[in-house]
């Protein structure tokens, strides 16, 4: 099986540590993942702890969560979308999650509140399906799982006339997002240090 024909689903509970490894693997060196946790040696395990608890407690419950299967039938890729108003966890939730966010990001907790921060101020209002986080396991980078994951959301946003919204951490992947579609409307430079992203958007077509 190849990238271009893996199958797309919605993601479960059940899928949350397979899909928070993937995710931490694939996120190992991005630019933002590496400045909230610099400890190359604890990085992994600190991310894959992070990404458990957003995807499963903050995500999950919007229902936009989304995985494309390998050829061996696990989770290879995954994107995380929140729905049009719901980009933003309800408060309830956000709360709930909170003391598993803070165990799971330790000291560096204060960095993960400050990215939210910085990118929340400038989220746009207007409805919209909203890409927090997408990732491909790195040995099944480069065959097409990511592609898969987008155009399966995309096509709901075309279908219904809605807007899509991303950040970019890496400058290298402004293009691929523009093959989809998406421009990018500003930069956002993380505080105490951190690296620049670019907010990114996609009208209907």
């Amino acid at each position: 099986m190849t990238g271009s024909e893996a199958p797309v689903r919605a993601a479960v509970a059940a899928d949350v540590p397979h899909l928070s490894h993937v995710l931490a693997r694939a996120f190992d060196h991005d630019p933002v993942i590496t400045w909230m946790f610099p400890d190359g040696t604890a990085r992994l395990r600190r991310a894959q702890l992070t990404f458990a608890v957003v995807t499963g407690g903050l995500h999950l419950p919007g229902g936009g969560v989304q995985v494309a299967t390998g050829p061996d039938g696990t989770p290879a890729g995954v994107a995380l979308w929140d729905p049009p108003g719901r980009s933003s966890a309800p408060i309830g939730r956000m709360i709930a999650a909170a003391p598993a966010l803070m165990r799971a990001m330790g000291r560096r907790a204060w960095f993960g509140l400050r990215f939210t921060a910085a990118t929340e101020k400038v989220h746009p209002t207007r409805p919209h399906w909203y890409l927090a986080t997408l990732g491909t396991e790195p040995a099944l980078q480069g065959q097409g799982f990511g592609g898969e994951l987008m155009r399966a959301r995309l096509t709901d946003c075309d279908r219904d006339g809605l807007p899509a919204y991303l950040e970019s951490s890496k400058p290298a992947n402004i293009g691929y997002y523009e093959r989809f579609g998406f421009t990018v409307t500003g930069e956002i430079t993380l505080p105490s240090g951190g690296p620049t992203i670019w907010p990114m958007w996609r009208e209907p077509r």
